[in-house]
């Protein structure tokens, strides 16, 4: 099936202009989308295999990435990542500890604290279900000589600082 814009790049239309440049950007555009489609559907499978919404999802990836850093997360710290209230951080933390998920621990230090972490159970879940996907991912990635590998991962670093200033613009009104 062909997207509209590789259509609209076909017809020349007016939305895009007929240089090759304008040709290949598109090219590129269309392969994001197509990349940004397909993780999309990942999400929903994982999402759909391991019984959770995406903000639970988001959260235990965030704690496992945080155990294998070594970092302890507190309840406060999982609501700034996830950009959340402390009373809907409280609701994560209670559903993910009621599935299994994570446990509430006392802090190593300060015992008037709590740090979230991932059970076992969580970590061997994740791996089960994304486990083939991200080797498959790697192994492309490794397969890239140096160079290419500098010049994609500088194109998709820009292409981020692009979207997040579109982000800043809207929320300032331009």
């Amino acid at each position: 099936m062909t997207s509209q814009s590789e259509a609209a790049v076909r017809a020349g239309s007016y939305w895009y202009g007929e240089e090759d440049r304008t040709r290949r950007a598109i090219s590129v555009l269309n392969a994001m989308r197509r990349y940004r489609s397909a993780e999309a559907a990942m999400r929903r499978r994982t999402r759909s295999a391991m019984g959770m919404g995406e903000t639970d999802l988001l959260a235990v990836q965030f704690l496992l990435q945080a155990r294998r850093a070594g970092r302890q997360i507190s309840p406060k710290d999982l609501a700034a990542e996830l950009g959340i209230s402390s009373a809907s951080t409280t609701i994560l933390i209670d559903r993910l500890v009621k599935s299994g998920h994570v446990e509430r621990e006392p802090h190593p230090t300060d015992r008037r604290a709590l740090v979230i972490v991932p059970t076992l159970t969580s970590d061997e879940e994740v791996r089960a279900t994304l486990g083939r996907m991200h080797g498959r991912m790697l192994e492309i990635a490794e397969s890239l000589p140096p160079e290419e590998a500098a010049v994609i991962a500088q194109f998709l670093d820009r292409m981020s600082d692009a979207v997040d200033d579109a982000e800043t613009d809207d929320a300032a009104g331009h």
